[in-house]
C-alpha cells in the first residue's frame, strides 16, 4: 500500500482531490493550446478523469475517514460516479480560455499546497516528531 507521511487528509479535501487533478491537468493542455495557435475550444476527456480517479485512489489511503462504513460505501462508490461522470461528459467541448483561466490556478494551488506539506514534514521530521520515511 502507499505510504503516508503527517497528518491525514480530510474527508472534504480527498473529495475535491480528482477534480483539481482534472481541472490542473485540462487547465495546463489549455494552456499549451493556446501557446501553440489551437483552436479556440478543448475536448473534455475521460482518460483525464481517469487519471484524476487514480490520484483520488492513492489518497484515498491518506484520508481520515470519520466512520467505518465510509471506507468502504464512501470511498468506492464515490471514485465510480467521478469516473462514470467522465465518460459521460467526453467530448464536451470547452472555451479554452476558460479551461486556462480555471486550470492554471489550480495548478498554482497544488504546487504551493505541495511545498507547503513538503516543509512542514521536513520540519516534523526535525523535531523527531515523525521519521523521514515511515514506509
Amino acid at each position: 500500500m502507499f505510504c503516508s507521511v503527517g497528518r491525514p487528509l480530510r474527508l472534504t479535501t480527498w473529495l475535491a482531490v480528482p477534480f483539481l487533478f482534472s481541472s490542473a491537468v485540462l487547465g495546463l493542455t489549455g494552456l499549451g493550446g493556446l501557446l501553440l495557435g489551437a483552436p479556440g475550444y478543448l475536448p473534455l476527456s475521460s482518460p483525464v478523469f481517469g487519471a484524476g480517479v487514480a490520484v483520488g485512489v492513492a489518497a484515498s489511503s491518506a484520508v481520515e475517514w470519520t466512520a467505518r462504513w465510509q471506507r468502504v460505501w464512501l470511498r468506492w462508490p464515490y471514485l465510480a460516479s467521478v469516473l462514470a461522470l467522465g465518460v459521460l461528459v467526453d467530448g464536451v467541448r470547452l472555451p479554452v480560455v476558460a479551461v486556462v483561466a480555471l486550470g492554471v490556478p489550480v495548478t498554482a494551488l497544488l504546487v504551493a499546497q505541495y511545498f507547503l506539506e513538503r516543509r512542514r514534514t521536513a520540519a516534523l521530521a526535525e523535531a523527531g516528531l515523525t521519521s523521514a520515511s515511515q514506509c
